[in-house]
């Protein structure tokens, strides 16, 4: 088909005429909103380097679950900054542990939203690492109880799901296996199966208080030049005991996430993290770029990428835009 038998702009000549042939829908139904919970009451400290974000004790958390199930998002995913920290990251898998205590406020409050929890060690070590350290190193089997210990008092709080973040080798069928074994064979395990060692979790690390007190993450995050091995880290998790797939970060893996839904056949999230949020803010701030409509046109490639579920720091004034 060519011009002028063909003129393609006839189709994008009126709104009406764009919205039928669209080809990629965005829904508040894809949204999930990252919260962070700290001791307190009362508490509402901003997150310098993520505008319009707080640390917030677990009174105002559930206010903001609340304002975003009511804009239409179906799901949050809590992550916890505890009182104290310790080598063996007790307070992650603690009865009374701020993630727990949590999720039974957003449950009770608002039993009909998903509750996500991130299961990770990270910002309950006084290392900042996401396993346990044995010899200077992050030591990936002594690490998988605790992890698995992590999970399970998640589920016994009421999350609906557990996300783990850790990256150690087997944690997917640790969890699960341990989930199973006390009773709760019906909560899914959506693993951060392919998360990179990106620079863009900086603000991330601040909001979560997470950083490593030492050396890096590259031994257990992935190299950013590789996709052969997102299939094969997918693949694995998948055979553990998976029921969803992450690709972290999102905007810069938009190949992996088109190769992996091309690839498998379980649904796929994406992380559109911290510093892809904050990047956009900051650009709005200083008066150079339309956050919100850059927001939007982000959230849609990483749609058309192949995503399933975005996880994302926008899902509210988002969704509050869609169902406007």
């Amino acid at each position: 088909m060519l011009f002028p038998d063909f003129r393609a702009r006839r189709l994008r000549a009126t709104p009406n005429f764009r919205r039928m042939i669209r080809e990629t829908v965005l829904t508040s139904d894809d949204l999930v909103l990252p919260l962070f919970a700290v001791e307190g009451d009362k508490v509402k400290t901003p997150i310098n380097s993520m505008p319009g974000h707080f640390q917030l004790s677990v009174d105002y958390l559930v206010k903001e679950a609340l304002a975003a199930h009511e804009a239409g998002v179906p799901a949050v995913i809590l992550f916890g900054i505890p009182d104290k920290k310790d080598a063996l990251a007790t307070r992650a898998y603690a009865e009374d542990g701020i993630v727990q205590k949590a999720v039974q406020a957003v449950k009770a409050a608002i039993p009909e939203l998903t509750v996500i929890t991130d299961v990770c060690l990270c910002a309950y070590t006084d290392h900042g690492h996401c396993g346990i350290i044995e010899k200077n190193t992050v030591d990936n089997d002594s690490s998988l109880d605790l992890l698995a210990r992590t999970a399970v008092s998640h589920a016994q709080a009421g999350a609906d799901m557990v996300a783990p973040s850790d990256m150690m080798d087997g944690r997917v069928a640790e969890i699960r296996g341990a989930l199973d074994d006390d009773g709760f064979s019906n909560i899914p395990v959506m693993s951060y199966a392919v998360k990179y060692s990106s620079a863009f979790y900086g603000p991330f690390r601040e909001a979560a208080e997470s950083a490593p007190q030492f050396g890096d993450r590259k031994t257990y995050q992935m190299d950013p030049a590789n996709a052969v091995e997102a299939i094969r880290e997918a693949t694995m998790d998948i055979e553990e005991g998976a029921d969803i797939i992450m690709v972290k970060p999102a905007l810069s893996y938009l190949d992996i996430i088109y190769r992996l839904k091309e690839e498998i056949d379980l649904p796929i999230a994406a992380y559109n993290v911290s510093g892809e949020y904050s990047i956009m803010k900051a650009g709005e701030m200083m008066g150079w770029v339309n956050a919100s409509e850059m927001i939007m046109e982000t959230l849609l490639s990483i749609k058309r990428a192949g995503a399933d579920i975005i996880i994302t720091y926008s899902a509210t004034d988002v969704a509050r835009q869609l169902n406007a």
